[in-house]
Protein backbone atom coordinates (compact mmCIF):
# COMPACT_ATOMS: atom_id res chain seq x y z
CA UNK A 1 0.00 0.00 0.00
CA UNK A 2 2.74 2.28 0.84
CA UNK A 3 4.99 1.47 -2.30
CA UNK A 4 1.46 1.94 -4.14
CA UNK A 5 1.00 5.15 -2.90
CA UNK A 6 4.53 6.81 -3.22
CA UNK A 7 5.60 5.62 -6.35
CA UNK A 8 2.49 5.30 -8.59
CA UNK A 9 0.59 7.94 -7.25
CA UNK A 10 3.18 10.14 -6.18
CA UNK A 11 2.04 10.98 -2.43
CA UNK A 12 4.66 12.26 -0.15
CA UNK A 13 5.54 10.29 3.05
CA UNK A 14 4.03 12.74 5.26
CA UNK A 15 0.89 12.07 4.07
CA UNK A 16 0.90 8.63 3.56
CA UNK A 17 1.62 8.59 7.20
CA UNK A 18 -1.89 10.12 7.89
CA UNK A 19 -3.89 8.02 5.71
CA UNK A 20 -2.20 4.80 6.90
CA UNK A 21 -2.04 6.15 10.80
CA UNK A 22 1.80 5.42 11.55
CA UNK A 23 4.81 7.08 11.66
CA UNK A 24 6.82 9.25 8.41
CA UNK A 25 10.01 6.81 9.86
CA UNK A 26 7.30 3.37 9.42
CA UNK A 27 6.72 4.51 6.23
CA UNK A 28 10.50 4.78 5.16
CA UNK A 29 10.84 1.46 6.65
CA UNK A 30 8.23 0.24 4.62
CA UNK A 31 9.38 1.69 1.05
CA UNK A 32 12.58 0.37 1.71
CA UNK A 33 11.20 -3.45 2.26
CA UNK A 34 9.68 -2.67 -0.76
CA UNK A 35 12.81 -2.05 -2.84
CA UNK A 36 14.51 -5.06 -0.93
CA UNK A 37 12.19 -7.55 -1.59
CA UNK A 38 11.77 -6.69 -4.92
CA UNK A 39 8.07 -5.46 -4.67
CA UNK A 40 9.84 -2.21 -6.58
CA UNK A 41 12.43 -1.87 -8.55
CA UNK A 42 14.21 1.33 -9.91
CA UNK A 43 16.12 1.09 -12.84
CA UNK A 44 18.10 3.30 -14.08
CA UNK A 45 19.48 3.87 -17.96
CA UNK A 46 22.45 6.00 -18.55
CA UNK A 47 21.48 7.93 -21.53
CA UNK A 48 23.98 6.58 -24.12
CA UNK A 49 23.83 3.40 -23.23
CA UNK A 50 24.07 0.83 -25.57
CA UNK A 51 22.44 -2.18 -23.21
CA UNK A 52 18.92 -2.36 -24.54
CA UNK A 53 19.94 -2.55 -27.87
CA UNK A 54 22.55 -4.95 -27.26
CA UNK A 55 20.08 -6.78 -24.73
CA UNK A 56 17.33 -7.07 -27.75
CA UNK A 57 20.35 -8.91 -30.65
CA UNK A 58 21.39 -11.23 -28.31
CA UNK A 59 17.56 -12.18 -27.07
CA UNK A 60 17.08 -11.94 -31.22
CA UNK A 61 20.35 -14.27 -32.14
CA UNK A 62 20.42 -17.13 -29.51
CA UNK A 63 16.41 -17.30 -28.99
CA UNK A 64 16.70 -16.48 -24.94
CA UNK A 65 15.47 -13.62 -22.24
CA UNK A 66 19.10 -11.09 -21.64
CA UNK A 67 19.80 -9.02 -19.58
CA UNK A 68 22.48 -6.80 -20.00
CA UNK A 69 23.72 -4.54 -17.05
CA UNK A 70 24.77 -0.99 -18.27
CA UNK A 71 28.11 -0.37 -16.78
CA UNK A 72 31.09 2.22 -17.86
CA UNK A 73 33.84 0.92 -20.64
CA UNK A 74 36.02 1.92 -18.35
CA UNK A 75 34.89 -0.16 -15.46
CA UNK A 76 36.94 -2.66 -14.06
CA UNK A 77 35.98 -6.35 -13.38
CA UNK A 78 35.35 -6.54 -10.16
CA UNK A 79 32.63 -3.15 -10.62
CA UNK A 80 31.43 -5.53 -13.51
CA UNK A 81 30.86 -8.37 -11.62
CA UNK A 82 29.30 -6.46 -8.40
CA UNK A 83 27.00 -4.56 -10.97
CA UNK A 84 25.95 -8.12 -12.70
CA UNK A 85 25.51 -9.75 -9.32
CA UNK A 86 22.97 -6.93 -8.20
CA UNK A 87 21.10 -7.42 -11.27
CA UNK A 88 20.80 -11.40 -11.02
CA UNK A 89 20.27 -11.26 -7.58
CA UNK A 90 16.75 -9.20 -7.75
CA UNK A 91 15.87 -11.29 -10.42
CA UNK A 92 16.46 -14.47 -9.12
CA UNK A 93 14.03 -12.97 -5.85
CA UNK A 94 10.93 -12.20 -8.54
CA UNK A 95 11.27 -15.71 -9.60
CA UNK A 96 12.08 -18.14 -6.99
CA UNK A 97 8.99 -19.12 -4.87
CA UNK A 98 7.09 -21.37 -2.27
CA UNK A 99 7.10 -25.00 -3.41
CA UNK A 100 10.18 -24.78 -5.99
CA UNK A 101 13.85 -26.41 -6.25
CA UNK A 102 16.80 -23.97 -7.21
CA UNK A 103 19.86 -25.14 -8.21
CA UNK A 104 22.80 -23.40 -7.58
CA UNK A 105 26.51 -24.72 -9.29
CA UNK A 106 29.13 -22.42 -6.72
CA UNK A 107 31.62 -20.47 -7.88
CA UNK A 108 32.95 -16.58 -7.92
CA UNK A 109 30.38 -15.23 -9.69
CA UNK A 110 27.79 -16.93 -7.55
CA UNK A 111 29.28 -16.25 -4.50
CA UNK A 112 29.30 -12.33 -5.46
CA UNK A 113 25.10 -12.86 -6.18
CA UNK A 114 24.77 -14.20 -2.80
CA UNK A 115 25.80 -11.54 -1.24
CA UNK A 116 22.77 -9.39 -2.44
CA UNK A 117 20.19 -11.61 -1.76
CA UNK A 118 17.39 -10.16 -0.50
CA UNK A 119 15.17 -11.85 2.04
CA UNK A 120 12.20 -13.03 0.57
CA UNK A 121 10.64 -15.82 3.16
CA UNK A 122 9.32 -19.10 1.44
CA UNK A 123 7.31 -22.02 2.05
CA UNK A 124 8.61 -25.53 1.12
CA UNK A 125 10.97 -24.75 -0.91
CA UNK A 126 14.88 -26.27 -1.31
CA UNK A 127 18.47 -25.09 -2.34
CA UNK A 128 20.49 -27.82 -3.70
CA UNK A 129 24.26 -28.13 -4.50
CA UNK A 130 24.55 -28.82 -8.38
CA UNK A 131 28.39 -30.17 -7.91
CA UNK A 132 30.79 -31.13 -5.56
CA UNK A 133 33.29 -28.90 -4.27
CA UNK A 134 36.07 -31.62 -2.67
CA UNK A 135 39.31 -31.64 -4.18
CA UNK A 136 42.83 -32.93 -2.98
CA UNK A 137 43.57 -30.00 -0.40
CA UNK A 138 40.26 -28.84 1.05
CA UNK A 139 36.59 -31.00 1.34
CA UNK A 140 34.73 -28.02 -0.05
CA UNK A 141 32.37 -27.85 3.19
CA UNK A 142 33.42 -24.22 4.24
CA UNK A 143 33.59 -22.51 0.50
CA UNK A 144 30.64 -24.46 -0.91
CA UNK A 145 28.85 -24.94 2.30
CA UNK A 146 28.39 -21.54 3.10
CA UNK A 147 27.88 -20.05 -0.16
CA UNK A 148 24.49 -22.72 -0.38
CA UNK A 149 23.43 -21.63 2.99
CA UNK A 150 23.32 -18.05 2.14
CA UNK A 151 20.71 -18.85 -0.56
CA UNK A 152 18.82 -20.78 1.51
CA UNK A 153 18.89 -17.98 4.37
CA UNK A 154 17.68 -15.35 1.63
CA UNK A 155 14.77 -17.91 1.05
CA UNK A 156 13.91 -19.59 3.91
CA UNK A 157 14.45 -22.82 2.40
CA UNK A 158 15.99 -26.44 2.73
CA UNK A 159 19.38 -27.21 1.80
CA UNK A 160 20.56 -30.43 -0.13
CA UNK A 161 24.23 -30.26 0.05
CA UNK A 162 26.07 -32.59 -2.69
CA UNK A 163 29.34 -33.84 -0.58
CA UNK A 164 31.35 -35.10 -3.56
CA UNK A 165 34.35 -34.48 -5.15
CA UNK A 166 34.32 -31.67 -7.88
CA UNK A 167 36.18 -34.17 -9.65
CA UNK A 168 36.70 -38.12 -9.15
CA UNK A 169 40.27 -39.59 -9.61
CA UNK A 170 38.86 -42.15 -11.44
CA UNK A 171 35.50 -42.11 -14.22
CA UNK A 172 34.80 -45.51 -12.42
CA UNK A 173 34.64 -44.46 -9.31
CA UNK A 174 31.50 -41.63 -9.92
CA UNK A 175 30.10 -44.37 -11.91
CA UNK A 176 30.13 -46.42 -8.88
CA UNK A 177 28.62 -43.48 -6.57
CA UNK A 178 26.25 -42.43 -8.76
CA UNK A 179 24.41 -45.87 -7.60
CA UNK A 180 24.59 -45.17 -3.85
CA UNK A 181 21.56 -44.18 -2.16
CA UNK A 182 23.33 -41.12 -0.56
CA UNK A 183 24.26 -39.56 -3.70
CA UNK A 184 20.82 -40.40 -5.51
CA UNK A 185 19.03 -38.66 -3.07
CA UNK A 186 20.46 -35.18 -3.93
CA UNK A 187 20.53 -36.29 -8.09
CA UNK A 188 17.08 -36.74 -7.58
CA UNK A 189 16.56 -33.21 -5.89
CA UNK A 190 18.45 -31.99 -8.16
CA UNK A 191 16.67 -33.47 -11.23
CA UNK A 192 13.52 -31.43 -9.61
CA UNK A 193 14.69 -28.22 -9.88
CA UNK A 194 12.59 -25.25 -11.93
CA UNK A 195 16.02 -23.26 -11.58
CA UNK A 196 19.63 -23.26 -12.15
CA UNK A 197 21.71 -21.11 -11.49
CA UNK A 198 24.92 -20.81 -13.00
CA UNK A 199 28.37 -18.61 -14.48
CA UNK A 200 30.48 -20.18 -16.94
CA UNK A 201 34.28 -20.77 -16.09
CA UNK A 202 37.17 -19.37 -18.23
CA UNK A 203 40.50 -20.79 -17.83
CA UNK A 204 42.35 -17.39 -17.96
CA UNK A 205 42.34 -13.65 -17.33
CA UNK A 206 39.90 -11.27 -15.34
CA UNK A 207 38.47 -12.94 -11.91
CA UNK A 208 39.58 -16.41 -12.02
CA UNK A 209 37.28 -18.59 -12.24
CA UNK A 210 37.36 -20.92 -8.50
CA UNK A 211 37.40 -24.07 -10.24
CA UNK A 212 40.92 -23.07 -12.16
CA UNK A 213 42.36 -21.15 -8.90
CA UNK A 214 41.29 -23.14 -6.54
CA UNK A 215 43.52 -26.72 -6.97
CA UNK A 216 40.99 -28.20 -8.42
CA UNK A 217 42.68 -29.14 -11.81
CA UNK A 218 46.16 -30.46 -11.83
CA UNK A 219 48.56 -29.39 -14.33
CA UNK A 220 48.34 -32.36 -16.37
CA UNK A 221 44.85 -31.83 -16.41
CA UNK A 222 44.94 -28.38 -17.76
CA UNK A 223 47.25 -29.65 -20.68
CA UNK A 224 44.37 -32.26 -21.59
CA UNK A 225 42.00 -29.61 -21.54
CA UNK A 226 44.30 -27.17 -23.44
CA UNK A 227 44.88 -30.07 -26.22
CA UNK A 228 40.89 -31.08 -26.62
CA UNK A 229 40.18 -27.34 -27.21
CA UNK A 230 38.32 -26.77 -24.07
CA UNK A 231 37.43 -22.89 -23.57
CA UNK A 232 35.55 -22.99 -20.28
CA UNK A 233 33.04 -24.56 -18.39
CA UNK A 234 29.50 -24.99 -16.94
CA UNK A 235 29.07 -26.15 -13.63
CA UNK A 236 32.77 -27.73 -13.66
CA UNK A 237 31.78 -29.75 -17.13
CA UNK A 238 33.97 -28.75 -20.05
CA UNK A 239 33.07 -27.24 -23.50
CA UNK A 240 34.62 -26.65 -26.72
CA UNK A 241 33.80 -23.73 -28.50
CA UNK A 242 31.05 -25.11 -30.42
CA UNK A 243 29.51 -26.47 -27.17
CA UNK A 244 30.21 -29.92 -27.63
CA UNK A 245 31.29 -32.03 -24.51
CA UNK A 246 30.31 -35.53 -24.52
CA UNK A 247 33.89 -36.93 -25.82
CA UNK A 248 36.26 -34.56 -23.47
CA UNK A 249 37.84 -37.34 -21.22
CA UNK A 250 37.42 -34.85 -17.91
CA UNK A 251 33.82 -34.86 -18.43
CA UNK A 252 34.16 -38.47 -17.26
CA UNK A 253 35.50 -37.99 -13.78
CA UNK A 254 33.26 -34.41 -13.74
CA UNK A 255 30.36 -34.31 -11.63
CA UNK A 256 28.28 -31.76 -12.31
CA UNK A 257 25.48 -31.93 -14.49
CA UNK A 258 25.95 -32.37 -17.88
CA UNK A 259 23.96 -29.60 -20.63
CA UNK A 260 21.93 -32.49 -21.64
CA UNK A 261 21.06 -32.76 -17.82
CA UNK A 262 20.71 -28.76 -17.30
CA UNK A 263 18.33 -28.50 -20.54
CA UNK A 264 15.52 -30.08 -18.36
CA UNK A 265 15.63 -27.65 -15.97
CA UNK A 266 12.70 -25.16 -17.23
CA UNK A 267 14.65 -22.07 -16.40
CA UNK A 268 18.17 -21.79 -16.60
CA UNK A 269 19.54 -18.30 -15.45
CA UNK A 270 23.53 -17.57 -16.00
CA UNK A 271 25.09 -14.34 -14.19
CA UNK A 272 28.49 -13.73 -16.69
CA UNK A 273 30.58 -10.73 -16.39
CA UNK A 274 34.26 -10.06 -17.93
CA UNK A 275 36.38 -10.43 -21.12
CA UNK A 276 37.42 -13.53 -20.36
CA UNK A 277 34.22 -15.20 -19.59
CA UNK A 278 32.77 -14.12 -23.50
CA UNK A 279 34.23 -17.30 -25.17
CA UNK A 280 32.64 -20.02 -22.35
CA UNK A 281 30.02 -17.87 -22.91
CA UNK A 282 29.56 -18.10 -26.58
CA UNK A 283 30.21 -22.07 -26.07
CA UNK A 284 27.42 -22.37 -23.25
CA UNK A 285 24.89 -20.84 -25.87
CA UNK A 286 25.97 -23.26 -28.42
CA UNK A 287 25.22 -25.76 -25.74
CA UNK A 288 21.84 -24.70 -25.41
CA UNK A 289 22.11 -24.27 -21.97
CA UNK A 290 21.24 -20.94 -20.91
CA UNK A 291 17.25 -19.64 -21.15
CA UNK A 292 17.96 -15.99 -19.31
CA UNK A 293 21.14 -14.33 -19.48
CA UNK A 294 22.87 -11.53 -17.34
CA UNK A 295 25.80 -9.88 -18.50
CA UNK A 296 27.60 -6.49 -18.35
CA UNK A 297 27.44 -3.97 -21.63
CA UNK A 298 31.32 -4.82 -22.27
CA UNK A 299 31.28 -8.33 -22.64
CA UNK A 300 27.54 -8.08 -23.74
CA UNK A 301 29.54 -6.11 -26.99
CA UNK A 302 32.02 -8.31 -27.53
CA UNK A 303 29.97 -11.32 -27.57
CA UNK A 304 27.98 -9.09 -30.44
CA UNK A 305 30.94 -8.44 -31.98
CA UNK A 306 32.45 -12.03 -32.31
CA UNK A 307 35.55 -11.34 -30.49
Amino acid sequence: MAATMYYLQDMKMETIARHLRTSRSTVSRLLKRARDTGVVEITLRPGHSRAPGLGQEITERYGIDAYVVPVPDSAGDAERLDQVAITTARLLARWFDSEMVLGIAWGTTLAAIAHHLPHKPTRGSAVVQLNGAANTRTSGVSYAGDLIAGFGEAFDAHLHHFPVPAFFDYAETREAMWRERSVRRVLDVQSRADIALFSVGALTGGVPSHVYAAGYLEPDDVGVLDTEGVVGDVCTVFLRADGTYRDISLNARATGPSPAELRRIPRRLCAVAGDNKTAPLRAALAAGVVTDLVVDEVTAARLVAGR
